[in-house]
């Protein structure tokens, strides 16, 4: 299962110049705690114009996005896709947790931000076929196509609105949230 969504080809220049200014913002946001930054400073700190930022991202908004899906995907996806078929989805969530333990100051940050809603739909978006995955190889012969897909967002959707209260109030022990979210989910599965 591919968990990467292709990125388009892109000159090697264009591809170092979207990594610095994502890496400048990640900077300058995990050092405040805070999206309110200009795009003055992120363009000083990567050693670009504003006008190459603005030609690349289009406002701020869109690259504090762009940012939080890059990391997802360069740190997240891949961990999820090192591992092998899930077996009770322990390993996945630890590895969900962990990465926004790792990130909780940025990602809180965004998620408390006006980028907020457009984040949240972009994690789901990335998460969903993971959660599809599982879905399927649990419940895959007794569950339609229809009813695999519509489990697999609500869960998608609901371990997402959770994480994302966690990482804003919650106490970043990824140990303690895997388990308060396997355990949710375990009792969700046990009504049908």
């Amino acid at each position: 299962m591919d968990l990467h969504e292709a990125e388009p080809a892109r000159d090697p220049r264009v591809r170092r110049t979207r990594a610095a200014v994502m890496q400048a913002v990640f900077d300058l946001v995990s050092a405040r705690g805070t999206t309110a930054i200009t795009v003055s400073e992120i363009a000083e700190l990567a050693d670009v114009s504003r006008r190459v930022v603005y030609q690349h991202f289009g406002d701020l908004d869109t690259l504090l996005l762009e940012t939080g899906l890059d990391l997802a995907r360069r740190e997240l996806l891949p961990r999820l896709a090192d591992l092998r078929e899930p077996v009770d989805g322990r390993a996945e969530t630890l590895v969900l947790a962990r990465h926004f333990s790792d990130n909780r100051v940025f990602y809180r940050a965004l998620l408390t931000g006006s980028c907020a809603f457009a984040l949240d739909r972009g994690l789901i978006r990335l998460m969903l076929p993971l959660n599809r995955h599982g879905v399927a190889h649990r419940y895959g012969d007794k569950l339609s196509p229809q009813a695999i897909d519509d489990l697999a967002a609500f869960i998608t959707g609901g371990a997402g609105s959770f994480v994302t209260t966690w990482v804003v109030d919650g106490a970043p022990d990824p140990e303690a949230f895997t388990d308060r979210l396997l355990s949710v989910i375990s009792l969700m599965m046990e009504l049908r």
